[in-house]
């Protein structure tokens, strides 16, 4: 059976029917497309139709709601016989549609028809399969719900087509050949006509040769004519042509109804004797056909229409007439008056006989125009005339009239105001005391007149009350509201037109404003005449307070302002007075602070007092009391104290003090002449002090003349002696000396004379020699006469002197209790033998003299015992002859009384214990012989030189030191010797000079600079490594890279202990093992940095595309060498249908160069792409060439090649063709395994955690399909760490597949490292 292709186009009808009840308005559309395509000739002819109608059930449809609407129509479809067909269709409406399927021919849908929901793409189905030439029909899906039923129609041509090949049949049932049909005989030529009728034309010649017919063209030529024939009886008129009536303006539609075998013939509508040119009427004349129903539409019927018209179907024809009536004008109705509602739009409608070409609408008699308030419309008929008034106002109400010709109708038009409503109303307001109130609120009109009431009384304007309205919103402001501001208001709102009053009532509520003291006062100390200032801050700067001074408040107090600056109350005191101390208190509501005012006056003495006591001393006798009084002032009263000789004075018996407020008293009763002498008085308060200095002189006779009387002259005609002054006057100067004698023996003095009071010498020449005489002096001033001063026995004769100064005593033999000292006798006796030496010894530093014998020693030696340990003493030694004692020695040099100190011995163990450039540092142990040391004495000397120098000016007093200052790396010996109070020791040396540097040491890395040993940098940024070392010489430093010292582009920076090698923009090219190399002389270190230089990745290469598991895709391809170098770099796998342009991720992290993708749908054309990724990006994508074709089931045409069958067992044990592969997940990703595997029958898979069955876990995802077999595990956490196997077995066998998956931590890199070596093995292993 051969196909004919041929170009099919149907001419373009679109036909509409109105049918007009009180009930039911229906609208029928019918529509065909144009289709080019390619058929299947079959015994029918092909046409396909499509046919839309719809029946409203209510003309008012709520708003929200809608009738049924098709938003995606079924399509008419021609199908081979043992196909299927499916029919889908999507429709929307309110309420949603209920959606049926039926034949149009009433015939039910047959059985084995599926009709279903489909919810994934939201469409109504209907699926027939397979299918039969009974199938062939007009199928109506029909929507219906409460508003209206959408019917859409649409056909389906079932053909005639080739029977297909069973090849299973044809490979089942393999027999020897056929043997040849014998011919087929047939009656007559018209048997063999009607069979012939039959078949297809191409197939004429074959069949006529099977029945034997030799005559092929005079069977063809009786053929036609029987066809023919049957044409002509092919029209068969069911309806025909009716005539009709009808008005002007009008559309009328003659109709007819015909069953045409042939539906391509030929119909001509003719008028009178001409044929009507549908073409070139301009609309006036148009022709339909729904079904078998065939129409001619006529529009604007006037009285030219009128007439015969007639319909010619091949040799057939049939006629009507119409009659076009005329009819008188007039209204058909009445305009009726009209109100609306403000803004609405109000409609009037009046419909006339007949058209006329002067209808007007007048307002007010005045003509309206169609502009932007007036909408004027026309039916389409001509005789319904439409006005509407958009958005009526209260301008519009008034007359209306419509006039045609003289026909005039009028009514009127009323606009009733829109209610005024309130989008907001008045809030209840709360406020505090003094602050301002807001009431607001919105209408829903602007053209309002509004009045505000409080309490029903209404509110006028003023500084009080602010009203505002601004469009639609209103508001009220009351300004520094009070209590009796609170109560009810009220915003009542009019309109014109309308008498109705809007209201909106709400409350305002004034709260006592309350305020707390936020920072209070304090208690203020000033100056009489300074200013001050009490403050209190209120956390409310509304609130007024009131101030009061001792309870009372302050209306009019002299010098001082009250001041408020917002929060802040101030009371200033410009000039401070005594009269403004007091309590003071600061009181609000809420709130209340107390603080008092001083007077903070320093003490003062007026200045002439203070010179009055400087020059005029306090003057009083002994015994009496002495009365002292310095007035000052002070506020607070100060605190006073009185001080003699350095020493404070307290009261006592003798004693008293007193302190009043302008004065300080000190009183000394029974004065003695020691109370005399300076004293000085001091005043303190808090705010300062002042002193004061009087001198109190008690009056006394003198104390007697002082020392030892010293006679000049000791001879029998005359004694001169001499003495010295009293030490104290008595306060009065001495007038005169008393000179009284008596002779030994004798109880009684005698006057011998008396001398003015500033001689201290006298002589007498009452005396007789040899004989013993004892003299007193007394000194003698206004207050009284001293006591005597008594001289010792003398004798008048020859005059004897003192003997004169004994030699500087030498100590010796000292101990911890004495010494033992020596003197010289003195050169000169005074003119009588030496009697004896009086030695006297003194604690250092102490005027005191002891002396420490009571008889006088005869020797010039004397040992001193009864010493106190570790005291220092000095000695002196008087000489005594008859004149008496003479003038005391020099003092002895100080000596510390203890046990003999021996001298220190060696200084153990002296070493260099560190050293610098600049310094070198000793230590050493204390001598083991001798005493302990006081302190050291270390020498030095540089190598070039022989003289020591001391390194210090003083002693040591440690065991180490540091000898600063020194040239670098030059040699310089040192010795130290020990000393104490015995001497110095002897000293030691160091056994080899020593330089000044740093003690040799191997270089060393400072690891605590955070030196890392491995280095991540992106490409284009700077390389910078720097290491902190040390060593002793400074080593030096040599880079290296991958074992060759570095050059190039590198800055290398060096100091002593550090060193920087930097790169300012790196490449790929600089990774590598980084190696820094220290050396000195006393050794070497090197560290290596490991420096990764990253970049987006280079893509892999030469992709390549095969199948190894059926309905799946295998891709290899070279690795990148990023990643292969970069144990975190992978790949992603990504797949593209070709018939879109997105790009679907198939797997990530992949770390071989070969992955399997799965999940591939056959038919299906699929490009794939390979991206390296890493953590700077992705690389270029390396892309398939072609398509990749996954391919159905194939069915290949045996029939050429048939063979003798042989059956085969195509059964064998399962095999996995991919098996399992190791992974590595970072913890919280997900992991995905597959393997592929063949296996007939069927294996059933299994899946092993170690030993556990894990397949029903729920944990895990499992699938298999197509011998693929796929498990994800969600989330993988350190748990999921180990051993997993697939296990396929069927009847014949078994095999198995292991894999390890290692979950790591971010931080765990050198297992990821590991992981990743493996990785790549077992994969190139694999490959």
């Amino acid at each position: 059976m051969t196909t004919i292709h041929h170009k099919q186009m149907l001419q373009e009808h679109v036909s509409m029917e109105f049918s007009s009840s009180s009930t039911t308005h229906i609208q029928t559309f019918s529509q065909t497309t144009k289709i080019v395509g390619e058929e299947v000739v079959t015994r029918k002819s092909s046409s396909t139709m499509e046919f839309f109608s719809m029946v409203t059930r209510s003309t008012n449809i709520p708003e929200g709601e809608s009738v049924p609407e098709f938003v995606e129509k079924p399509r008419p479809t021609t199908a081979a016989e043992g196909e299927k067909a499916e029919f889908r269709a999507q429709v929307k409406g309110n309420p949603k549609p209920n959606v049926s399927w039926k034949r149009e021919s009433g015939i039910p849908i047959k059985e084995s028809a599926k009709i279903f929901y489909d919810s994934i793409n939201k469409e109504y189905v209907l699926k027939l399969e397979p299918l039969t030439s009974d199938d062939s029909d007009n199928y109506k899906c029909i929507a219906s719900n409460d508003h209206a039923d959408a019917i859409y129609t649409v056909s389906l041509l079932v053909t005639e087509g080739q029977e297909k090949m069973d090849f299973k049949k044809m490979l089942k049932k393999r027999a020897p050949p056929a043997p040849k049909k014998k011919q087929k005989k047939v009656a007559d030529e018209k048997e063999m006509l009607e069979i012939l009728s039959k078949v297809p034309k191409k197939d004429f010649e074959k069949v006529c040769m099977e029945y034997g017919f030799t005559d092929f063209r005079g069977l063809l030529k009786k053929l036609k004519e029987m066809k023919k024939k049957v044409e002509v009886e092919a029209i068969r008129i069911l309806k025909p042509l009716e005539d009709i009536e009808t008005k002007i303006d009008t559309t009328v539609t003659f109709d007819c109804i015909m069953e045409l075998k042939d539906p391509n013939v030929k119909m001509i509508w003719i008028k009178g004797t001409e044929p009507l040119r549908i073409q070139y009427s301009l609309g006036k004349y148009d022709v339909k056909q729904v079904g078998t129903k065939y129409m001619l539409v006529i529009t604007n019927v006037n009285m030219n229409d009128a007439g015969i018209y007639s319909l010619s179907v091949g040799d057939k024809r049939m006629s009507a007439e119409l009659k076009v009536l005329d009819e008188p004008l007039k209204f058909l109705g009445e305009l009726k008056p009209l109100k609306v509602t403000e803004r609405q739009t109000a409609v009037f409608e009046i419909c006339l006989s007949k058209k006329v070409p002067n209808f007007v609408w007048k307002f007010n008699g005045k003509e309206l125009k169609r502009d932007e308030k007036y909408e004027i419309a026309v039916s389409e008929d001509g005789l319904t005339h439409t006005l509407k008034i958009k958005d009526a106002r209260l301008s519009d109400m008034g007359e209306f009239s419509a006039e045609a010709g003289d026909l005039v109708q009028k009514t009127q038009l009323t606009i009733e105001r829109i209610p005024i409503k309130f989008v907001s109303t008045l809030k209840n307001v709360r406020v505090k005391e003094k602050s301002r109130a807001c009431l607001e609120c919105e209408l829903t009109s602007k053209d309002v007149t509004l009045r505000w009431k409080k309490d029903g009384n209404f509110l006028e304007r003023s500084p009080k009350y602010s009203m505002t309205h601004e469009g639609k919103r209103a508001e009220l402001i009351i300004e520094d509201a009070q209590l009796c501001d609170g109560g009810e208001y009220t915003v009542v709102a009019m309109q014109d037109g309308d008498p109705a009053e809007y209201c909106s009532t709400a409350t305002v509520t004034v709260e006592e404003r309350l305020a707390t003291v936020k920072s209070g006062m304090s208690d203020v100390h000033a100056a009489t005449g300074s200013p001050a200032e009490l403050c209190v801050v209120l956390n409310d700067e509304k609130v007024e307070g009131v101030w009061l001074k001792d309870g009372k408040e302050i209306t009019d107090l002299p010098g001082v302002q009250i001041v408020k600056q917002g929060a802040v109350h101030k009371l200033i005191f410009p000039n401070m007075g005594p009269e403004h101390e007091g309590k003071y208190t600061f009181r609000a509501k809420g709130a209340e602070s107390e603080a008092s005012v001083f007077i903070a006056d320093p003490p003062t003495i007026d200045p002439s007092v203070l010179e009055a006591l400087a020059a005029h001393p306090i003057t009083v006798k002994v015994g009496h009391t002495a009365n002292i009084k310095v007035p000052f002032r002070a506020k607070p009263l100060p605190k006073v104290t009185w001080y003699k000789d350095g020493m404070e004075v307290t009261e006592e018996e003798r004693v008293s003090m007193e302190r009043k407020e302008d004065q300080a008293l000190l009183t000394i009763s029974n004065c003695v002449r020691e109370d005399s002498g300076p004293i000085l008085l001091r005043l303190k308060n808090d705010h300062g002090s002042v002193t004061a200095t009087l001198h109190l002189s008690v009056l006394d006779r003198p104390k007697p003349p002082q020392g030892r009387v010293e006679f000049l002259e000791l001879s029998g005609s005359c004694v001169h002696m001499k003495w010295k002054a009293p030490k104290d006057n008595g306060g009065r100067p001495v007038t005169q000396f008393i000179v009284e004698r008596r002779a030994v023996g004798k109880k009684s003095w005698i006057k011998i004379g008396e001398v003015d009071g500033k001689v201290t010498n006298f002589s007498t020449n009452k005396v007789e020699e040899g004989k013993a005489y004892q003299f007193r002096i007394l000194a003698v001033n206004s207050e009284g006469v001293s006591d005597p001063l008594e001289t010792s026995e003398v004798f008048a004769g020859n005059p004897i002197e003192a003997p004169g100064l004994a030699s500087q005593p030498q100590v010796s033999d000292v101990t911890k209790e004495s010494m033992t000292i020596t003197w010289n006798a003195p050169t000169q006796d005074g003119g009588a033998p030496v009697l004896g030496y009086i030695v006297e010894r003194r604690k250092k530093g102490s005027n005191l003299w002891v002396p420490v014998n009571k008889d006088l020693i005869q020797d010039t030696k004397y040992t001193v015992d009864g010493l106190l340990e570790d005291t220092e003493y000095e000695f002196r030694v008087i000489a005594v002859n008859k004149a008496g004692p003479g003038q005391p020695s020099m003092p002895s040099t100080a000596v510390v009384a203890k046990d003999p100190v021996k001298p220190p011995g060696l200084v153990q163990g002296l070493h260099v214990s560190d050293s610098s450039n600049s310094s070198i540092s000793l230590a050493w142990r204390e001598p083991t012989e001798g005493d302990p040391p006081s302190g050291y004495i270390l020498e030095m000397r540089a190598e070039d030189t022989k003289e020591w120098s001391k390194c210090t000016k003083i002693p040591i007093s440690g065991t180490c030191y540091t000898v600063g200052g020194l040239t670098e790396r030059k040699k310089y010996f040192f010795r130290i010797r020990a000393v104490n109070e015995a001497g110095v020791g002897k000293p030691v040396e160091l056994d080899e000079g020593v330089r000044a540097m740093p003690p040799p040491a191997a270089p060393k890395f400072d690891l605590s600079a955070r030196l890392k040993s491995h280095m991540v940098v992106r490409a284009g940024t700077a390389l910078c490594i720097h290491a902190a070392f040390s060593g002793s010489p400074p080593p030096s430093v040599i880079w290296q890279k991958d074992g060759i010292p570095t050059k190039g582009r590198e800055t290398i920076t060096k100091g002593k202990n550090h060193s920087q090698f930097l790169i300012n923009s790196t490449k790929r090219s600089d990774s590598g093992v980084y190696r820094i190399l220290l050396q000195n002389e006393f050794g070497e270190a090197h560290y290596d940095i490991h420096v990764r230089v990253a970049d987006f990745p280079r893509p892999p290469t030469n992709l390549q595309l095969f199948e190894e598991v059926p309905n799946t895709v295998t891709l290899t391809w070279n690795h990148s060498p990023d990643v292969q170098e970069d144990g975190e770099a992978h790949y992603v796998i990504m797949k593209r249908d070709a018939s879109t342009a997105t790009w679907f991720t198939a797997a990530e992290r992949v770390f071989s160069n070969k992955y399997t993708v799965t999940g591939l749908l056959p038919g299906r054309k699929y490009y794939f792409r390979v991206v390296a990724r890493n953590e700077i990006g992705d690389s270029d994508p390396l892309d398939s060439k072609d398509t990749w074709l996954v391919n159905k089931d194939q069915i290949e045409d045996l029939s050429t090649k048939l063979k003798p069958y042989k059956q085969k067992d195509w059964r064998h044990a399962p095999r996995f063709l991919t098996p399992l592969k190791p992974h590595a997940v970072l913890r919280g990703q997900d992991c995905t395994m597959t393997c592929a595997f063949l296996g007939n029958p069927r294996p059933t898979v299994t899946i092993y955690k170690g030993d556990v069955n894990i397949t029903a876990n729920s944990k895990f995802w499992y699938n298999s399909t197509s011998g693929v077999c796929t498990l994800v595990i969600p989330t993988c956490t350190l748990k999921d760490s180990g051993d997993y196997s697939v296990l396929v077995e069927n009847e014949l066998g078994k095999d198995h597949s292991t894999c390890t998956l290692t979950v790591y931590d971010k931080d765990d890199k050198s297992i990821l490292a590991s992981v990743t070596e493996s990785l790549q093995k077992k994969s190139k292993h694999l490959m």
